[in-house]
């Protein structure tokens, strides 16, 4: 409740919070258009492979010349975390790979990280955030994402003495969306290839989001930081409204539809006919509350929160996100409390690569997004039993064994990783399954 206090005595002593940005697309875009209002807050460094492009992004969203000139703009992420002049270092490049490096060199500098790269987090985040508490800074998912405010609702519940049943989001999706290729995406989204090319819209990226992938990434995410469960066989995406949270999103022991308790699921905004689900959660998030007394339950009910059949079970859900917008609530927190807005703490969930098509020795698999794999969330425990591809490791890598649709691509059907940090991260992760 005092973020903003706390901002405002550093904006007097003329001691900003100083951050680096690596990665100036649509996230950061936004983030850098509450920037100017944000008094005590100055973005000193930014990263992108395209400075120019960086310039141009801080333009766009209304920055003056004098800010831009004040601004440096760099190729290189890891000399701006070696910049004495960044406290908090942003990773936003969507690269696994490269938001390792990037979190290993903030580490090794001393400087907090905020992970949009939610990739990244999947695929090495305990390890990653194991180095942070080790070398004192904060290491944090970012607020405005999901799997952050997310985090934030489950914390918010248990610290008010209630029991977590279910948390996650809501999305569009129908089963078959997971077999949906970059050529086929934008008749999903309504709109045509030549008009989302003209507004520079990636169709890998915008299909990782339709095909489940970018789901059981956050979700994944969203168990590693708040200790939930994972479903055995993946998400189911279940049609449900906000009105119906408390009822399907309870064990099936209690009349719900949930394998147990304590769990992480996607919800759709889509019936399973195509019909729009009736007051859907499409860019939202909740959380399902189990009341842990007849007391609290009665409660529940007297205070209108909807309410099911044993009356033990409530929901509250967040309909919307703002996204890089709302960035500055991590970078501050990291800043001026000294804490994360949700990070990594247990390896449990786990995104791995499972074919889109048959595919034979010699095809290369073209990860998130793409024509060859998406992402199934499982047990982090059965995915190293497993030896499952990670989905964040499965870009450039050569199938060296048939594989089935649908089959989960597993490590000894694809050629030798390549040893780099992001591959000794993932071992060192994967330790931690349990």
């Amino acid at each position: 409740m005092n973020l903003y206090s706390k901002l405002q005595e550093r904006a007097l002593q003329d001691k900003p919070v100083r951050v680096g940005l690596i990665g100036a697309g649509k996230f950061c875009s936004m983030f850098l258009a509450q920037v100017p209002s944000t008094a005590g807050l100055r973005v000193s460094v930014i990263a992108d492979l395209l400075p120019d492009r960086a310039k141009l992004a801080c333009k766009r969203v209304g920055w003056n010349d004098d800010r831009i000139a004040a601004t440096r703009f760099v190729e290189d992420g890891s000399l701006l975390c070696a910049s004495d002049d960044v406290d908090v270092v942003v990773d936003s490049t969507g690269s696994p790979g490269a938001g390792v490096v990037h979190a290993l060199a903030a580490i090794e500098y001393g400087k907090h990280i905020v992970m949009v790269n939610v990739e990244a987090d999947v695929l090495a985040g305990p390890a990653l955030a194991a180095r942070a508490r080790k070398a004192g800074v904060v290491y944090s998912m970012a607020y405005g994402d999901q799997p952050a405010l997310i985090s934030e609702m489950v914390d918010w519940a248990r610290a008010a003495g209630f029991i977590v049943q279910a948390a996650g989001k809501g999305t569009k999706y129908l089963p078959g969306y997971n077999l949906v290729t970059p050529d086929d995406v934008w008749k999903h989204y309504g709109i045509t290839a030549e008009s989302a090319e003209a507004a520079g819209m990636n169709s890998q990226m915008f299909n990782s989001f339709l095909d489940g992938t970018k789901s059981a990434i956050e979700m994944a995410a969203v168990a590693n930081s708040c200790a939930l469960n994972v479903p055995d066989d993946g998400l189911s995406f279940l049609p449900c409204g906000v009105d119906d949270l408390s009822r399907t999103l309870r064990p099936v022991s209690a009349g719900g539809q949930l394998a147990g308790e304590g769990m992480v699921e996607v919800i759709s905004s889509m019936e399973r006919d195509g019909r729009p689900v009736f007051r859907d959660l499409r860019w939202g998030v909740y959380v399902v509350l189990k009341a842990p007394n007849d007391y609290s339950a009665a409660c529940f009910a007297q205070y209108g929160l909807p309410v099911h059949s044993t009356g033990q079970y409530a929901a509250m859900y967040k309909p919307f996100h703002l996204i890089g917008m709302e960035l500055g609530i991590s970078i501050l927190s990291a800043a001026l409390r000294h804490e994360p807005t949700g990070h990594s703490r247990q390896f449990r969930g786990d995104a791995v690569a499972t074919a889109k098509r048959n595919l034979a020795p010699g095809d290369m698999l073209d990860g998130e997004g793409g024509y060859t794999v998406w992402g199934k969330l499982m047990p982090a425990a059965r995915s190293v039993e497993a030896r499952a591809l990670p989905i964040g490791l499965a870009h450039g890598v050569k199938v060296t064994k048939p594989i089935k649709v649908g089959e989960i691509i597993s490590r000894d059907a694809v050629e030798a990783l390549p040893d780099n940090p992001a591959l000794r991260l993932r071992l060192e992760t994967q330790a931690m399954a349990g």
